[in-house]
Parts: structure tokens; sequence; C-alpha cells
């Protein structure tokens, strides 16, 4: 059992309830009006000076505490996937097409819980909590976030944190560590092209579909030849296409896209150099079987990398809430925009078990079977209102 304060156990029935009602109405990215809207009267029955449409539907609010100090900033993500939901749950998504596979409706609900408690607490800090509910993190919202809405310099911040429940950590565990913790991701799309013909005569056609092949095979030397084993790097092709209906014509081009995801904080120009040794590598295919290329590059996230005071801090809280035993190390290949928060100011990102097998919460995220174990998040909450406390001196 986590060791929970009296306000947090009060609030546990209020904050599953939050969680549930934003799971039953999941919204897209940049489209979350409803989800804004709720939170925005949530937050100004407490009070709060609070700031809507920021970067189309994100909304934002400060808690004030004594006087002078330093700023923290908290953020959780609003967005839905577009996925249909499987799980059966009595709060399922009445949103078709759309759900809340990845934890997001917990984020908000953790949040707003630990605003409502930190709100109570005014009297016991110095300084300012900014909340920052932010849209479209799985398609890097982040960014347009910071640059629209002044969050790191309207106070100044001196710090950052957000978590992320997670269904590949059992259950009442936590992961807080420094350094990388989640992957940069950039995204490639690439156009191979050759000459068409007939499958009967190919030395008459210069076959794009044959250099593909082999591209997307030398690719993979990338990451297991060239890079260290200690510097993660993932090469994926998720979408190859060529030709139409006909199987007896050569096509004049395949387009491929996919993603390259590292972690490692110094990005495509680390020493590591994933993007430049991806495009020697089409090149030289491209070259060796007589086709031409395009490439086009789309960032993403960063990698999301822990500030090692930061991490400290929100550990140290952690080993107070829920034990040293239920402390894990964890790192993940996926992609996450608080990254941006964390490349500006000294953040800490952190992973809040959720997965139960026995209460059917252990789908990956991104599954429309995703589930949590609920159990876990009045840990989230005192995790998240003590550390606030520890970072602004109280």
């Amino acid at each position: 059992m986590a060791n929970l304060s009296p306000e947090t156990r009060e609030l546990t029935g209020e904050l599953l309830a939050l969680r549930r009602e934003f799971h039953a109405r999941p919204e897209p990215g940049f489209g979350e009006r409803w989800t804004a809207g709720r939170i925005a009267a949530f937050l100004r029955d407490l009070g709060l000076e609070v700031r809507e449409g920021v970067a189309e539907t994100g909304v934002t609010a400060l808690i004030r505490g004594t006087g002078g100090g330093k700023t923290l900033l908290l953020r959780a993500d609003m967005d839905a996937l577009p996925l249909e939901e499987q799980t059966g749950l009595p709060f399922a998504s009445r949103n078709r097409g759309m759900m809340h596979a990845c934890g997001h409706d917990a984020h908000m609900a953790i949040l707003l819980t630990a605003a409502k408690i930190l709100c109570s607490m005014k009297d016991r800090f110095s300084g300012t909590i900014r909340l920052v509910f932010q849209p479209n993190e799985e398609i890097a919202g982040a960014r347009r976030m910071i640059d629209e809405g002044r969050l790191l310099t309207d106070p100044p911040v001196d710090g950052a944190m957000a978590l992320h429940v997670w269904s590949g950590i059992p259950s009442g565990r936590i992961s807080v560590q420094a350094g990388p913790v989640m992957a940069a991701m950039d995204e490639f799309r690439a156009v191979i092209r050759g000459k068409g013909g007939h499958t009967g005569a190919p030395h008459k056609a210069i076959d794009p579909v044959l250099a593909a092949a082999n591209f997307i095979s030398a690719a993979q030397m990338i990451q297991t030849r060239e890079i260290d084993v200690f510097s993660p790097t993932l090469v994926m092709f998720g979408s190859v296409h060529a030709g139409g209906q006909a199987s007896n014509i050569i096509p004049e081009e395949v387009s491929l896209a996919g993603t390259v995801r590292y972690l490692y904080s110094g990005g495509p120009d680390s020493p590591e150099r994933p993007l430049q040794r991806f495009e020697r590598v089409l090149a030289g295919i491209c070259a060796a079987s007589g086709v031409d290329y395009s490439l086009e590059w789309i960032p993403s996230n960063p990698c999301l990398v822990n500030d090692p005071g930061m991490a400290a801090l929100v550990r140290n809280v952690a080993s107070a809430v829920v034990g040293d035993e239920n402390l894990v190390p964890y790192t993940c290949t996926a992609g996450e925009d608080f990254a941006e928060f964390a490349r500006e100011v000294p953040s800490v990102f952190f992973f809040v078990g959720t997965g139960n097998r026995e209460k059917g919460a252990d789908y990956p995220q991104h599954h429309p079977k995703f589930d949590i174990d609920e159990e876990a998040l009045p840990a989230a909450v005192e995790i998240m209102i003590r550390s606030a406390l520890a970072f602004l001196g109280a």
C-alpha cells in the first residue's frame, strides 16, 4: 500500500471519476474541445487564473503561493488516438473511432486532482505552479504550445515535471531515473525512382523494387553494425508501396516511409549521426542500382532526457510514497514530446506502473483493449504533490 496523505485518500473517488469521464469522451489532437472546456471549468472552480485556446485547445493555469520563489511547470496531455475501443468497459469511448488508448485520460485526472490539493496548500509554499494541459502529444504538440503560450517565460519556469502511466510496468511500481528515458524520433519518407517495364524483360527496365528491397535490408546494419549497442537506435519501415494491381509490370517508383528512433541526447548531429548514416546507405544502394531517390525528414520528438537533480528529487519522494522496493529502472524507445520542455528547463518525467494481468490491464499502449489498473493512480497524485512541494521548498 502506498503512503498516501489524507487529502489524496479523500479525493480518490473523484480522481477515478475524472479518469472515467475523460475516457468516455476521447478527442483527437488539436480537437480536444470538450476536454479543454471541462478542464478549464474545473480549474476555474478552484479559483485559478485560467487561459484557454493556447495552440488551439491547450489550457493553462497558475497556482500562486505566498510570494516570490521558483516556478514549477506540471504538464498533462489531452489527446486520444484514432482507434476503435474493444475493452467493453462500462465507461468505454462514446466517440466512434476514437479511444484513450495511451493513458492521457489518467494523466489529466491525476493533474486536476493534484491541482485541487495544491490549491488547498497555497499558504504552505512560496513561488508559482503552472499547470499545463497540452493538446496533440501524439504528434508533437508541445513545441507549438511552448512557442505560442509563453509557458516558460511568463513567469520564467525553473523546472518541469510530467508522468506517464505504463502498462509494461507492474501496477504500483514507479520508474524515475536521470538521463535519456524516451527516444527521439524522426520520420522519413523516401521515393526510389527507376524505369518501368515488363517483368518478362527486366533488362530493359531499371527495377526500383529490387533497389528498395536491398536498401531495407542494408539499412539494418546502421543499428547492428555501425552504432554502439549501448546507444540504442531503431530503423523501422512502416510503409512500402509500389505499383498497382498488375503483377507483370515493373513500376516506375517505390515509396518508403518509417521512423528512426534513438536514445541519446545529441540528436541527429550526435556522434552516432543516425540520419546521415541512413542517407549514406540509401545513396549507395541507389547508385549501385542505377536509380534515383528523394528523401524527406519530418522531425518529431527529441530524446527525452531527465535532469539529474530533478530525477533525484522525485526519486526520493517516490521512495517515501511506495518504498524503495517498488522503484524500478525503465527506458522506452517510444517518443514523448515532453522532451520539448526538458530541453528548455531542468525537467523530470517518470513512469507509473499500471500493468495488471488479473484485471485485464496488461495490453500495451495503443492497443484497442488497453486499460489501466486504477489502484495505481492515487500514488501518482501523491508523488506529484510532494515533489512539487519539495521543489518549491515547502
